[in-house]
């Protein structure tokens, strides 16, 4: 008995998908579904699964303390600078690195090959082009090899289930830009929200936050830092009651994330004379710094952070 397959489709329907063409990869446009309240509820409910819930510094790594973490996290952005990734690689790559740290003991020359591994996770998660893993061996100056990244693959996703879509604050965005009273600038806020985030991420104090929090204190702090605030609400108090409203949070509890936002954003400022920390596209691959041996002593900056604007 022989079957034959017919290279068709039943009458009247197609697969349709439909994108736009960046410099960079195929992207597709947005999906309303993502921003209904239901999409919105399932995200609430499940971020908390994703949230580590104590500091892995005191009960679990000893030797790994919170500056090498913002050396290697500033480490990965400039990577996805560099890389032109999407927004939502860096934060889901520091979500992966965050709950992998929780969960396994590991030595600080490691670090830097574990936060590779989570770059080149979630550039296969939530980009159609993921990060080439020779490239990711080249930007820590060939301290990590081939082999070692594609078998800490496999452990980093056997430690997390496999569970590596995790939500994370750039979820959030859409949905709350959708029902704020935003009459313009939904492009401005959206780019300084995703900016504020991604200075959350390399900060571990925003770790233990969930990301809807996260989402809406920066995307407070933008509206805020945008002078808006006098236009669209009479007053903080009415901007944080909205988002309050949209996602039922504490009012006092988002009223604090935003002034830490507010407060480590005007920090970084001013650590760079006025300008914006944002690290920049870098020219030369090879000069992304080796940190695979971290000094005994906290260094007096973090990293070798670049100006440019957002």
């Amino acid at each position: 008995m022989s079957v034959t397959y017919h290279d068709t489709k039943p009458e009247g329907m197609e697969l349709l998908c439909c994108e736009r063409r960046l410099k960079t990869e195929t992207k597709a446009y947005q999906d309303p579904v993502l921003c209904t309240d239901q999409a919105l509820q399932s995200s609430l409910r499940l971020e908390d699964r994703y949230t580590i819930s104590s500091s892995y510094f005191n009960c679990l790594q000893k030797e790994l303390k919170p500056y090498m973490r913002k050396i290697v996290a500033t480490w990965m952005w400039e990577v996805c600078e560099e890389e032109r990734c999407q927004q939502d690689v860096f934060p889901l790559a520091i979500n992966c690195l965050d709950r992998f740290l929780s969960l396994v003991k590991i030595r600080k020359s490691q670090l830097q090959l574990v936060g590779a591994v989570c770059l080149f996770l979630a550039s296969k998660v939530r980009q159609t082009r993921c990060i080439s893993a020779v490239k990711l061996c080249g930007y820590t100056d060939n301290s990590v090899t081939l082999e070692e990244l594609l078998n800490w693959e496999l452990l980093l996703l056997s430690r997390l289930k496999w569970d590596v879509s995790a939500v994370t604050p750039n979820d959030f965005i859409e949905p709350i830009l959708q029902k704020l009273p935003l009459v313009s600038g939904f492009k401005v806020v959206r780019n300084h929200a995703e900016t504020f985030i991604a200075l959350c991420s390399i900060d571990f104090n925003f770790s233990m936050y969930p990301p809807s929090m996260v989402a809406a204190a920066s995307i407070g702090a933008a509206v805020q830092g945008l002078l808006w605030l006098d236009k669209q609400w009479s007053s903080q108090k009415e901007l944080l009651t909205r988002l309050h409203q949209i996602l039922g949070i504490e009012m006092d509890c988002l009223r604090h994330c935003l002034e830490q936002v507010e407060e480590m954003v005007s920090s970084n400022l001013s650590s760079t004379s006025g300008a914006q920390v944002v690290p920049s596209a870098m020219k030369d691959s090879n000069k992304l710094m080796n940190i695979a041996d971290f000094e005994s002593t906290k260094p007096p900056t973090p990293t070798d952070l670049q100006d440019v604007h957002f």
